[in-house]
């Protein structure tokens, strides 16, 4: 396997796994689901970061400048806009991706019992972003399994926000 070919794959795993998280997260009261959907979020959160790591070494020579220009042209290929920015979300989603993960890992509880904007914030955040990457900027397989999860999980959000009322959840 290639250098680029790993950086595809990374992102095509930390996708599965963030899906796998968040559903696991929208149910999270169930036995054992937290510490399943914990692991899975922080798994997927490494392997976003490898790929951004992978991505700047093998497709863009560890140039920021490089990466800005690939951004904008794949931008401006998808959506008709040449802007770069889009790198810059993405190195504010690594931040608070490792963030958001680091403390749902060594403080479970605290993490369960944060304001409810914090974790709304950070859900609308990355889950535009996830939308983004596997269905706006994905192709082939990805683009159709990712317009799939992305629908599933919206609808498991809604069912969450706007169904029957349920006891809150306990941190495990």
């Amino acid at each position: 396997m290639t250098g680029k070919e790993l950086a595809l794959w990374t992102i095509r795993v930390c996708s599965a796994l963030y899906a796998v998280a968040v559903a696991l997260w929208l149910h999270r009261e169930k036995p054992g689901f937290p510490r399943i959907a914990r692991v899975c979020w922080a798994v997927a959160c490494l392997c976003f970061l490898a790929h951004v790591v992978l991505a700047f070494h093998f497709y863009h020579g560890w140039s920021h400048l490089e990466a800005l220009k690939e951004t904008a042209r794949r931008t401006a290929e998808e959506t008709g806009s040449s802007s770069g920015n889009g790198i810059y979300l993405n190195y504010l989603m690594a931040v608070i991706w490792a963030i958001d993960a680091v403390w749902w890992l060594r403080r479970p509880a605290a993490y369960e019992s944060r304001p409810r904007s914090i974790e709304i914030a950070v859900h609308a955040f990355l889950g535009f972003m996830f939308f983004n990457a596997v269905v706006v900027f994905g192709g082939g397989l990805l683009r159709g399994v990712g317009t799939a999860a992305a629908t599933i999980l919206a609808a498991m959000f809604a069912y969450r926000v706007f169904g029957p009322k349920r006891v809150p959840p306990t941190a495990v």
